[in-house]
């Protein structure tokens, strides 16, 4: 027989499918109900009953005693079919007949395998059924099983981005499979004060993506901008370095759209310009400085997915190494798909854990200097012009921070050996909690700080410069609980491109559904 997709496919012993109950009982499928076949209870009622034309089975022997259950046993090639029945009490007679009428010196095997090959129609009379044919995956399957956000190094802001696929995660952002096109990707970098960022996505379930391919490195191109107003060389050296790995990655990648970004640092230096025409030369990327409100929008659409229904108002800050953007989200009755565009007040102000920390140092920093820190940036918050946000219920409020900063907090606080943003990204720090994080970072001195793995060499001098940014905003702020992002401005630009496209849209019509 030959099955249309999988090829042939072995016979099975056959059995009539129209009338099952009514036909010859097979042998293979007596011993799967206690050794009764599924016409017992049928039988036992015909005995029972005494119908005329039906022959009954013998349920007694001679003595009175209820007759043995029929067992299957296996016999060896030289055992007599004969000899095995002696001591059996009578069964039905067709299976006596059959046993009767084998050769003495059949196999076991064999004896299965005239059973196998009687019929030619399948099990008990069931139709074949197509199997999946299993065939060589995809390439892009292949590559979306494999791919993962690599890790490579054990501290923060190392030569990859120390995030791996979910799953999940998952990544709450979904797990590719149907839900993907892997020829749509899409690519988002992000050149800050501190650190060079990339993602490389596709889409998946809507207002999902999966990533392909991440890198992060802290390259410190705001270092010493405060006091020159220029990037000094080491820094840019340090940054076109990373944008060649960043390079390299989109090229050997077809990528259907990308968006290039560069923050605070080429914002605020005056040579920030001749610095990008640098990168064009050396690396073939194409960066454009994008405004703070876009900064702060952009912060606001990578974070949409950690604002529950439920919560009416938020304030979202993103702590940065040159800027740190905020923004008052309220949310009435309806909800837009972009949580952006909830957005009531916003402010971006001039100071971030890199600039923060050359003012007031960061190595060796006492009490009253983490608390003139803090007066600092209270003094900027006092400009910022926003109606007090009224709460209603005790969950209708929160803050959402996301940065290193708040980053580091959910580690610490965790007790992580490594940090795992699966762990990290998403979760809910009460305000005690953020409290005794804070003075325990206080406590600590730098080697103490570099030693712990969710901090490191690269963050112990600006870990508390954002901590004093941090402790600014709740006092401006109060709330009881706090929610940790590990995403940001990659995340909102994906975000924003694959909607701007309609991937999510387009998704749904190949299932079927109408799109909006």
């Amino acid at each position: 027989m030959e099955d249309p997709e999988g090829g042939a496919k072995p016979q099975l012993d056959g059995a009539s499918a129209a009338r099952r109950k009514d036909g010859k009982k097979s042998r293979r499928r007596k011993g799967k109900h206690g050794g009764h076949s599924r016409n017992v209870g049928q039988a036992a009622t015909h005995v029972s009953s005494g119908n005329a034309g039906e022959t009954a089975r013998p349920m007694d022997d001679s003595a009175g005693n209820p007759a043995r259950k029929r067992k299957r046993r296996r016999r060896g090639s030289g055992g007599s079919a004969e000899s095995a029945n002696q001591n059996r009490a009578p069964v039905e007679k067709s299976a006596a007949s059959e046993a009767t009428a084998r050769p003495q010196g059949e196999s076991a095997s064999g004896r299965r395998n005239r059973r196998k090959n009687r019929g030619k129609r399948g099990l008990q009379g069931r139709p074949l059924a197509p199997t999946k044919s299993v065939g060589h995956a995809a390439p892009h399957a292949q590559q979306s099983a494999t791919v993962a956000r690599s890790v490579s190094t054990d501290q923060r802001g190392g030569e990859n981005d120390t995030r791996s696929s979910r799953q999940p995660e998952r990544e709450s952002r979904g797990q590719g499979g149907e839900h993907a096109w892997p020829d749509e990707l899409y690519a988002a970098l992000d050149l800050g004060t501190n650190n060079c960022r990339l993602l490389i996505a596709q889409p998946t379930r809507p207002g999902q993506f999966r990533v392909v391919d991440a890198f992060s490195r802290i390259v410190r191109l705001g270092e010493g901008l405060a006091a020159s107003g220029r990037l000094s060389d080491e820094a840019m050296d340090r940054a076109v370095d990373a944008l060649r790995v960043c390079a390299s990655k989109l090229k050997n990648r077809e990528i259907r759209r990308m968006r290039l970004i560069a923050t605070e640092a080429c914002r605020q230096a005056s040579n920030g310009a001749q610095f990008l025409e640098r990168v064009v030369a050396e690396t073939g990327l194409e960066l454009e400085i994008i405004d703070r409100e876009t900064e702060a929008r952009l912060a606001v659409s990578g974070c949409s997915s950690l604002v529950s229904r439920e919560t009416r108002s938020v304030v979202l800050f993103d702590i940065g190494g040159g800027s740190s953007e905020i923004a008052v989200i309220r949310i009435g009755e309806s909800r837009f798909n972009r949580l952006a565009n909830h957005i009531t007040h916003w402010t971006s102000l001039p100071v971030g854990v890199v600039t923060l920390s050359e003012r007031h140092g960061g190595r060796d920093v006492t009490p009253e200097a983490f608390e003139g820190m803090v007066v600092e940036v209270e003094g900027m918050l006092s400009s910022f012009d926003c109606p007090e946000i009224e709460i209603g219920h005790s969950g209708d409020f929160h803050l959402i921070g996301t940065s290193g900063t708040v980053t580091t907090l959910a580690g610490v606080h965790l007790d992580l050996p490594r940090y795992d943003r699966r762990k990290v990204d998403g979760i809910w720090l009460s305000d005690d909690e953020v409290s005794a994080m804070q003075a325990k970072l206080l406590s600590w001195d730098f080697a103490s700080r570099a030693a712990n793995p969710c901090i490191g060499p690269d963050r112990a001098d600006l870990v508390l410069a954002g901590c004093a940014i941090l402790e600014a905003i709740r006092r401006r702020w109060p709330s009881p609980r706090m929610r940790v992002a590990d995403r940001g401005l990659r995340e909102g630009l994906l975000t924003d491109m694959m909607a701007d496209d309609g991937v999510w849209r387009r998704h749904r019509n190949r299932r079927g559904q109408r799109g909006k």
